[in-house]
């Protein structure tokens, strides 16, 4: 078989026979031909990334595809050319991680400067005191029973078993009560 040199100046057809040997043994269990499949195959998938991602994400994307890698090593078919197979995995993985990025970048916003954090700490209290008010106007709406429970259970934290022998009740009722008292201060809060 003639190779002929790839973008990277690699023997593309031999690299491609190499490495599904290497990946047809390792599906047969040898350990070692795994090991050196995944050794030769990293400077590609480093070649691949730092095409597609910053500097920065480049190792975090080649160990995501590895692990993908792994996982699904048993779908190859050695029949088949190793090369494209590997590198379909390797750009739906940096595809992946691009939209991850994006995402992560869509929802994280840049700090400003000190001036401008002072309003935002301010109407963040405001915020914060107007929740704690609104929790307690709706815990004092609660029926006797239902407030206990909470009390004992999220306040005082106290186990089942400590605040059914404070209340004189059975675990059960405080359980039914707590889980009502939770659902009607959901609701409550959802309202404000």
């Amino acid at each position: 078989m003639l190779a002929r040199r790839g973008r990277d100046g690699e023997d593309v057809a031999t690299d491609d026979v190499r490495w599904g040997l290497l990946m047809a043994r390792a599906q047969d269990g040898d350990k070692a031909a795994y090991r050196e499949l995944l050794l030769e195959v990293t400077p590609y998938l480093h070649a691949m990334a730092r095409r597609a991602l910053a500097a920065n994400e480049v190792e975090d994307a080649v160990q995501d595809i590895l692990l993908s890698l792994h996982v699904i090593r048993h779908t190859y078919d050695p029949a088949r050319p190793f090369k494209p197979w590997l590198a379909t995995i390797a750009q739906r993985r940096l595809v992946d991680h691009l939209r991850r990025s994006a995402r992560r970048l869509a929802r994280e916003k840049p700090l400003a400067d000190e001036a401008a954090l002072a309003p935002a700490e301010a109407a963040t209290q405001d915020d914060r005191a107007l929740a704690v008010r609104a929790v307690r106007d709706a815990v004092a709406t609660l029926p006797m029973r239902q407030k206990e429970a909470l009390l004992l259970l999220r306040f005082r934290e106290l186990s089942l078993d400590d605040a059914a022998r404070a209340s004189g009740r059975s675990a059960g009722s405080l359980k039914v009560a707590l889980h009502r008292a939770l659902a009607t201060l959901r609701r409550a809060m959802l309202r404000v």
